[in-house]
């Protein structure tokens, strides 16, 4: 019978180093991940969560309780029939608000919105968008009758990998 080889001290010496250097790189991978995520840049220009647009919302309270804050594009859509193209201008952004419809009271104690207003919105089952402040008299805020457009659906939802969410029907319908 042979016997096994005897392992030199130097040997067992080097495999614990190598843990040891293995650990470490694999904690400190750990902590720089920790401090990248955390330095996420949310500044005006990265609008990077829910949060950040619920901040930026024209009367973020009213918004937050009334209704839901939103990012509304302004933009022009030309269409030429000879020869058949569609032109897009450059999207503008800005924070904005949707209202509630059982909460339009709020734009009619203001007199910013007028009862033929209310009808031709409650008539189409519509409701009601802002973007600037409501509370400032010698600013006008810019109110629209805006339709919720459920044809496309939203594809970030039951995604695969991400669970299935199942949205409140208070929050679907406004």
């Amino acid at each position: 019978m042979d016997k096994p080889p005897n392992k030199s001290p130097l040997t067992s010496a080097f495999n614990y180093a190598s843990v040891a250097v293995m650990a470490a790189i694999f904690i400190l991978g750990i902590g720089m991940g920790i401090a990248f995520s955390s330095t996420a840049n949310f500044g005006p220009e990265n609008i990077a969560s829910r949060e950040a647009i619920d901040r930026s919302a024209p009367n973020p309270e009213i918004c937050a309780q009334y209704g839901a804050s939103a990012i509304t594009m302004n933009m022009r859509a030309f269409v030429t029939l000879n020869p058949f193209n569609v032109y897009i201008s450059q999207p503008s952004m800005e924070p904005g608000c949707v209202l509630r419809s059982t909460n339009w009271s709020i734009l009619e104690k203001q007199n910013l919105v007028t009862n033929d207003d209310v009808r031709d919105c409650r008539q189409r089952l519509n409701t009601f968008g802002f973007t600037g402040e409501l509370n400032r008299p010698n600013e006008k805020p810019k109110i629209d009758c805006v339709y919720q457009n459920d044809a496309a659906k939203n594809l970030f939802l039951n995604q695969p990998g991400f669970g299935t969410t199942t949205t409140p029907p208070a929050a679907e319908r406004f």
